[in-house]
C-alpha cells in the first residue's frame, strides 16, 4: 500500500533537496561493426547507435513527465574504440570520434563515452593510434568522452602508458585552451576501470557486456545532507544507519527508472550505480554532507574518516534497494562539480594531497581537479601513478581527471559551465618525478592479485 508520508517525503527530496536521476546510459556493443575499411566501420557504428538509441531521449522524457523524477542526462557508452581501431590502425582514427559525435547529435544525448583504450598490461594493436588521437578527437567534438585504463590489481600499472597520458592530458588542454581547456575535462585515466559505469567521462561498454543494456546513475547528496541536518544528536553509528536508510530510498527510485526504461526500450536492465554525484548547485554537495557530520570545512582533519563512513553507508543501503548494483557506486568528490569542495579549495584547506588521501576510501579519484597550466607532463604522470597505486593495492577503482589551465596560475579559476561547474586552480607539488617516469616498464601486480 502506498504511504502518504513516503510520497510527500519523495516530493520534498525532488523539489527542495536536488534528488534526481543523474543519468540513464545506454551501453551499445560495437564489436560487430569492426571492419578493415574505416569508412565502412564508421557507417556501421553510426547505423547501430542511431538504431538502438533513437528512442532513448524520448522515452526518458516520458518517464520524467509521468513519474515527476528529473532525469538530468541521457547518455551512450560504446565498446572501447581502440578495439575497432585495431582493424584499421594505419588510417585516420579520429574518424571514429567524428562518427560518435554525429550519432550523439542525431539521437540527442548529452554525452557519448567509449573513445577508450584498455592498456593495463600493455598496448594491443590500435591502442597507440587511438591514444595519440585523443587530443584532436576531443578538440573537434562536443559530446565525445575518452578514457584510458592504465592499471589494475591483476595486471599492475603500465608505466609507459602513464608517461604517455601525462603528455596527452596536457595536449588536450592546449588544444582547447580557448574554451577553458574543456578537452581535458572529457578525459579520464583509470585503474581498475569498471565495464558498466554509466557516468562520464569514464563510461565505456565493456567486452563482457550484452549487445545493448540500460545502466542508471542516481544522485542525492542534498537529500543525505538534509536528513543529517535534522538529526544533530546522533552519534556516528546513528549517522551511518541514517545514511543507509536514505541511500536505500534514493536507490529505489533509480531502480524504478531503470526497470521502466528497460521495459519501454526493450533493452536489458544492467545496473544501478549508487554513487552520490554532486553538482555546483548549493545544497547538492558531498562536501556539505561531511561538514554536516561535524567538520568545520571539508579538508579538515577527520575528512577521510567521515568520507569512509559515508561511502560505506551508501553502499550498504543502496545494495539492498536494487537487484543489480555496479559501476562505481559510492561517493564522488569532483572539485569543480561540488560547491562545498570548491569553497574548501578556494580557502586552501582542501589540497591535492588531502584529496589523494580521500580517494583511498571513496568511489573514484582526483576528479575535475584544475592545476596550473605550466605543470610539466611528468608531474601529471606522477599524479596518475600515485592514484593508480592506491587503486591497484586496494582492489578499487581510482581515476584521474586533471585539467591543466593553460596560461593560468594557482589561485585563478576556470569555468566550464553546466554540471562540470567551475573551480580554483590548485597548487601542485612540482618536485620532479621525471627519472622515475622515464624508467617505463610495468609496476608488478601486488600480492593481493594472487587470489586464484
Amino acid at each position: 500500500m502506498l504511504n502518504a508520508g513516503d510520497i510527500l517525503e519523495t516530493i520534498t527530496m525532488i523539489q527542495d533537496e536536488n534528488l534526481d536521476i543523474r543519468t540513464v546510459t545506454m551501453g551499445i556493443s560495437l564489436l560487430d561493426c569492426i571492419d578493415s575499411d574505416i569508412d565502412k566501420a564508421c557507417d556501421k557504428v553510426y547505423e547501430k547507435i542511431t538504431r538502438y538509441a533513437k528512442e532513448l531521449v524520448p522515452v526518458c522524457n516520458d518517464i520524467e513527465a509521468q513519474f515527476g523524477i528529473p532525469i538530468i542526462n541521457k547518455r551512450i557508452a560504446v565498446t572501447p574504440v581502440a578495439m575497432l581501431a585495431a582493424a584499421c590502425q594505419s588510417q585516420n582514427i579520429v574518424k571514429f570520434a567524428v562518427t560518435l559525435e554525429k550519432a550523439a547529435n542525431t539521437v540527442g544525448v548529452n554525452f557519448i563515452g567509449g573513445y577508450s583504450a584498455l592498456v593495463q598490461k600493455g598496448f594491443a594493436s590500435g591502442d597507440y593510434a587511438l591514444i595519440e588521437s585523443i587530443p584532436e578527437a576531443l578538440s573537434i567534438t562536443d559530446h565525445v568522452c575518452a578514457s584510458v585504463n592504465i592499471g589494475s590489481t591483476k595486471a599492475g600499472i603500465n608505466m609507459d602508458a602513464v608517461a604517455m597520458m601525462g603528455r596527452i592530458i596536457r595536449q588536450c588542454s592546449e588544444k582547447t585552451a580557448d574554451r577553458e581547456c574543456i578537452g581535458a575535462a572529457k578525459l579520464v585515466v583509470f585503474c581498475n576501470a569498471p565495464e558498466d559505469n554509466p557516468f562520464m567521462a569514464g563510461a565505456f561498454h565493456g567486452a563482457g557486456e550484452p549487445d545493448c543494456v540500460i545502466n542508471v546513475g542516481v544522485s542525492g547528496p542534498g537529500v543525505v545532507r538534509a536528513v543529517l541536518a535534522k538529526s544533530k544528536d546522533l552519534d556516528l553509528t546513528g549517522v551511518a544507519d541514517l545514511i543507509k536508510k536514505t541511500a536505500f530510498k534514493i536507490t529505489r527510485m533509480g531502480q524504478l527508472v531503470a526497470m521502466e526504461a528497460s521495459k519501454r526500450l526493450c533493452v536489458p536492465f544492467g545496473i544501478v550505480d549508487l554513487s552520490l554525484a554532486p553538482t555546483p548547485a548549493i545544497g547538492d554537495s558531498v562536501a556539505h554532507i561531511l561538514e554536516e557530520m561535524g567538520l568545520e570545512t571539508c579538508g579538515a582533519c577527520g575528512t577521510t574518516a567521515a568520507l569512509a563512513l559515508l561511502n560505506d553507508a551508501v553502499k550498504k543501503g543502496g545494495v539492498m534497494a536494487s537487484s543489480h548494483v555496479g559501476g562505481l557506486s559510492g561517493a564522488f568528490i569532483p572539485v569543480s562539480e561540488d560547491a562545498g569542495m570548491i569553497a574548501a579549495a578556494q580557502k586552501g584547506i582542501l589540497t591535492i594531497e588531502k584529496l589523494e588521501a580521500m580517494t583511498a576510501v571513496c568511489s573514484v579519484g582526483l576528479d575535475m581537479v584544475i592545476i596550473p597550466g605550466d605543470t610539466p607532463a611528468e608531474v601529471i604522470s606522477g599524479i596518475i601513478a600515485d592514484e593508480a597505486a592506491i587503486g591497484m593495492v586496494n582492489f578499487k577503482t581510482t581515476a584521474v581527471r586533471l585539467i591543466p589551465a593553460i596560461g593560468k596560475k594557482a589561485g585563478e579559476e576556470l569555468n566550464f559551465g553546466g554540471l562540470l561547474g567551475y573551480g580554483p586552480i590548485m597548487k601542485v607539488n612540482t618536485a620532479s618525478p621525471l627519472q622515475f617516469i622515464k624508467r617505463g616498464g610495468r609496476i608488478p601486480a601486488p600480492m593481493q592479485a594472487l587470489k586464484n
